[in-house]
């Protein structure tokens, strides 16, 4: 593995159990087992390494919530959106817990997007493909639906899921059940 690749990994691994605020130089240069000269030469700087794997993994975390969307396993019946809400809702909260760090992660990304462009850019876009997402398997609206309609029921369905991920991070034993997200509804 070069070293590169080394340094990318080890990122990875910080982030998931340092975050991106508490990762140092010197962290990378230990999960790496490179030197710390080899994080300029191959990505300008410890910001830019670490924006690279954060990238990395916001791409992991959409291709997880979409996985969870779509669910191949369901019957047309529950793949539609008037299909098990529940189930779906439910799908997403064990998602949740399987895979806090990545959600920590993601939540930590945006207080680090006030001071980086290219961070709040990568989000803005994560976003977008998930509010179209979240449109077409909560409200019907595929992409041939009205755009200004699926950015509002998208955009209504996103800000639902960060708050019922933000529950589950942060007070487990209280947070909403799938039942109770899709009463509230």
């Amino acid at each position: 593995m070069s070293a590169k690749d080394k340094l990318l990994r080890a990122a990875r691994e910080c982030l998931l159990t340092k975050g991106y605020a508490h990762t140092t130089v010197r962290d990378l240069v230990a999960a790496s087992g490179a030197n710390q000269a080899s994080i300029n030469y191959h990505f300008g700087s410890k910001e830019h390494l670490l924006t690279r794997a954060l990238r990395d993994l916001n791409t992991e975390w959409g291709e997880l919530l979409f996985a969870i969307l779509e669910d191949p396993d369901a019957s047309d019946a529950a793949r539609s959106p008037a299909g098990d809400q529940e189930a779906r809702w439910g799908r997403i909260i064990d998602s949740i817990q399987a895979n806090r760090s990545l959600w920590f992660v993601n939540f930590e990304s945006v207080a680090s997007a006030r001071h980086d462009d290219e961070i709040r850019a990568m989000i803005a876009s994560g976003q977008e493909l998930a509010r179209a997402s979240l449109a077409e398997a909560f409200a019907g609206l595929g992409p041939d639906a009205d755009p200004v309609a699926v950015r509002a029921a998208g955009s209504h369905y996103y800000a639902l899921l960060v708050g019922v991920a933000a529950q589950w991070l942060t007070d487990p034993e209280r947070a909403p059940s799938a039942a109770q997200v899709v009463a509230g509804g």
